[in-house]
């Protein structure tokens, strides 16, 4: 193992690394111009204290604390990966709460999610973690979807001044005093009677909705 790799996963050097990512991520909110469109949306399930799952690209962890508006905090589903954990660290100083998975997705286990949205809590989900392929849908937050009876509601968002990582998801990295977009999708309600061969429809229904949230928060405000 590459000694670069090893310092990462040394606890203290992530937990220092996290504590200044967290850092200038609120140097960002501090300095930026924060735009929600379509709040109406997630508004609607906070009112009524209702749990939907919420639906975003990996590569947009970095800002999507600040469209969260609401008293209860979002549990993030996250991997067993280093990735993960190093994520993880960085969302507890932006009250994100945290789900730990298994690295293996195949072996992971829903009881914790399952546990959590039947306690009318709200979830976070990149439906393309954790380590891709870049932005298309897995079947695992359908399938959350249809077993729960809870809705799935896509967000988007862009910065009027970013640069993106050379890691797999092209992380997005946006600047200081830039204009931040997030638009809100409307909810999508998955069938609890649908059929294994239909599980891709709504997979490609999901990636084709969050893509038109970011399409739409590229351009709002003008």
């Amino acid at each position: 193992m590459k000694i670069k790799k090893i310092i990462l996963k040394n606890f203290f050097v992530q937990n220092l690394l996290a504590s200044l990512a967290a850092l200038y991520i609120l140097i960002v909110k501090l300095t930026s111009t924060i735009n929600i469109k379509n709040h109406n949306s997630p508004n609607e399930y906070w009112k009524n204290e209702k749990s939907f799952i919420l639906a975003f690209w990996h590569n947009q962890l970095m800002m999507i604390s600040f469209a969260w508006s609401y008293k209860k905090k979002i549990h993030i589903l996250a991997s067993g990966h280093s990735d993960g954990r190093f994520g993880a660290i960085v969302g507890n100083f932006l009250n994100l709460k945290n789900i730990p998975t298994s690295n293996n997705e195949k072996n992971m286990s829903l009881r914790p999610i399952f546990k959590l949205l039947k306690s009318n809590e709200y979830i976070g989900i990149t439906p393309d973690g954790p380590r891709g392929p870049k932005e298309k849908t897995s079947e695992g937050i359908i399938k959350i979807a249809k077993n729960t009876n809870i809705p799935i509601i896509p967000i988007g968002f862009w910065s009027s001044r970013n640069f993106t990582l050379k890691s797999w998801d092209s992380f997005l990295i946006t600047l200081p005093f830039s204009k931040c977009n997030f638009v809100w999708g409307e909810a999508i309600k998955i069938p609890t009677n649908l059929k294994d061969n239909e599980i891709v429809n709504f997979q490609n229904f999901l990636e084709k909705k969050i893509n038109e949230c970011i399409e739409k928060a590229k351009i709002y405000p003008k």
